[in-house]
Protein backbone atom coordinates (compact mmCIF):
# COMPACT_ATOMS: atom_id res chain seq x y z
CA UNK A 1 0.00 0.00 0.00
CA UNK A 2 1.10 3.54 -0.71
CA UNK A 3 0.72 6.35 1.85
CA UNK A 4 -1.62 8.12 -0.61
CA UNK A 5 -4.16 5.37 0.06
CA UNK A 6 -4.36 6.23 3.76
CA UNK A 7 -7.64 7.93 4.62
CA UNK A 8 -5.86 10.32 6.99
CA UNK A 9 -3.53 11.41 4.19
CA UNK A 10 -6.36 11.83 1.69
CA UNK A 11 -8.44 13.95 4.07
CA UNK A 12 -5.43 16.02 5.13
CA UNK A 13 -4.42 16.63 1.51
CA UNK A 14 -7.96 17.67 0.63
CA UNK A 15 -8.08 20.07 3.58
CA UNK A 16 -4.70 21.57 2.66
CA UNK A 17 -6.00 22.24 -0.86
CA UNK A 18 -9.20 23.82 0.50
CA UNK A 19 -7.12 26.03 2.78
CA UNK A 20 -4.90 27.01 -0.14
CA UNK A 21 -7.94 28.06 -2.15
CA UNK A 22 -9.70 29.93 0.64
CA UNK A 23 -6.50 31.67 1.79
CA UNK A 24 -6.09 33.26 -1.65
CA UNK A 25 -8.71 35.77 -0.51
CA UNK A 26 -6.80 36.77 2.65
CA UNK A 27 -5.50 40.36 2.68
CA UNK A 28 -2.09 40.92 1.12
CA UNK A 29 -0.66 42.13 4.45
CA UNK A 30 -1.20 38.56 5.74
CA UNK A 31 0.93 37.02 2.96
CA UNK A 32 4.00 36.38 5.13
CA UNK A 33 2.12 35.69 8.35
CA UNK A 34 -1.29 34.05 8.53
CA UNK A 35 -1.51 32.95 4.89
CA UNK A 36 1.96 31.43 4.90
CA UNK A 37 1.51 29.82 8.33
CA UNK A 38 -1.84 28.17 7.65
CA UNK A 39 -0.68 26.82 4.30
CA UNK A 40 2.57 25.52 5.79
CA UNK A 41 0.96 23.78 8.75
CA UNK A 42 -1.84 22.21 6.70
CA UNK A 43 0.65 20.85 4.17
CA UNK A 44 2.88 19.57 6.93
CA UNK A 45 0.08 17.33 8.20
CA UNK A 46 0.23 15.40 4.92
CA UNK A 47 4.01 15.40 4.73
CA UNK A 48 4.36 13.97 8.22
CA UNK A 49 1.79 11.24 7.53
CA UNK A 50 3.77 10.25 4.44
CA UNK A 51 7.03 10.26 6.39
CA UNK A 52 5.48 8.23 9.20
CA UNK A 53 4.26 5.62 6.76
CA UNK A 54 7.71 5.28 5.23
CA UNK A 55 9.19 4.87 8.73
CA UNK A 56 6.67 2.24 9.85
CA UNK A 57 9.44 -0.35 10.12
CA UNK A 58 10.33 1.38 13.39
CA UNK A 59 7.26 1.86 15.55
CA UNK A 60 8.76 4.71 17.59
CA UNK A 61 9.63 6.67 14.45
CA UNK A 62 6.16 5.99 13.04
CA UNK A 63 4.48 7.30 16.19
CA UNK A 64 6.85 10.27 16.44
CA UNK A 65 6.09 11.47 12.91
CA UNK A 66 2.36 10.97 13.46
CA UNK A 67 2.63 12.99 16.66
CA UNK A 68 4.25 15.76 14.61
CA UNK A 69 1.39 15.48 12.13
CA UNK A 70 -1.18 15.75 14.91
CA UNK A 71 0.58 18.85 16.23
CA UNK A 72 0.56 20.47 12.79
CA UNK A 73 -3.13 19.63 12.48
CA UNK A 74 -3.80 21.41 15.77
CA UNK A 75 -1.73 24.38 14.61
CA UNK A 76 -3.81 24.54 11.44
CA UNK A 77 -6.93 24.71 13.57
CA UNK A 78 -5.50 27.64 15.56
CA UNK A 79 -4.76 29.53 12.32
CA UNK A 80 -8.34 28.85 11.21
CA UNK A 81 -9.54 30.42 14.45
CA UNK A 82 -7.45 33.51 13.73
CA UNK A 83 -8.77 33.68 10.16
CA UNK A 84 -12.32 33.51 11.47
CA UNK A 85 -11.72 36.05 14.24
CA UNK A 86 -10.20 38.46 11.70
CA UNK A 87 -13.27 37.99 9.47
CA UNK A 88 -11.23 36.43 6.65
CA UNK A 89 -13.50 33.37 6.54
CA UNK A 90 -17.19 32.96 7.28
CA UNK A 91 -18.56 31.08 10.27
CA UNK A 92 -19.80 28.40 7.89
CA UNK A 93 -16.34 27.96 6.35
CA UNK A 94 -14.74 27.94 9.78
CA UNK A 95 -17.13 25.28 11.10
CA UNK A 96 -16.62 23.09 8.03
CA UNK A 97 -12.83 23.36 8.10
CA UNK A 98 -12.69 22.99 11.89
CA UNK A 99 -14.72 19.78 11.69
CA UNK A 100 -12.32 18.44 9.08
CA UNK A 101 -9.34 19.08 11.38
CA UNK A 102 -11.14 17.14 14.12
CA UNK A 103 -11.79 14.21 11.78
CA UNK A 104 -8.16 14.20 10.64
CA UNK A 105 -7.00 14.30 14.26
CA UNK A 106 -9.12 11.25 15.08
CA UNK A 107 -7.66 9.35 12.13
CA UNK A 108 -4.10 10.28 13.10
CA UNK A 109 -4.71 9.24 16.70
CA UNK A 110 -6.15 5.94 15.52
CA UNK A 111 -2.93 5.33 13.62
CA UNK A 112 -0.85 6.28 16.68
CA UNK A 113 -2.83 3.90 18.88
CA UNK A 114 -2.85 1.04 16.35
CA UNK A 115 0.54 1.02 14.63
CA UNK A 116 0.32 -2.74 13.96
CA UNK A 117 -2.61 -2.10 11.59
CA UNK A 118 -0.33 0.05 9.44
CA UNK A 119 2.56 -2.36 9.01
CA UNK A 120 4.48 -1.71 12.21
CA UNK A 121 5.80 -4.68 14.10
CA UNK A 122 5.14 -4.01 17.77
Amino acid sequence: MDFRELLAYQKAFSLAMEIYTISKSFPSEEKYSLTDQIRRSSRSVCANIAEAYRKRRYVNHFISKLTDSDGENSETNVWLEFAFSCNYITNEDFQTLHEKTLQIGKLINYMINNPNKFGCKT
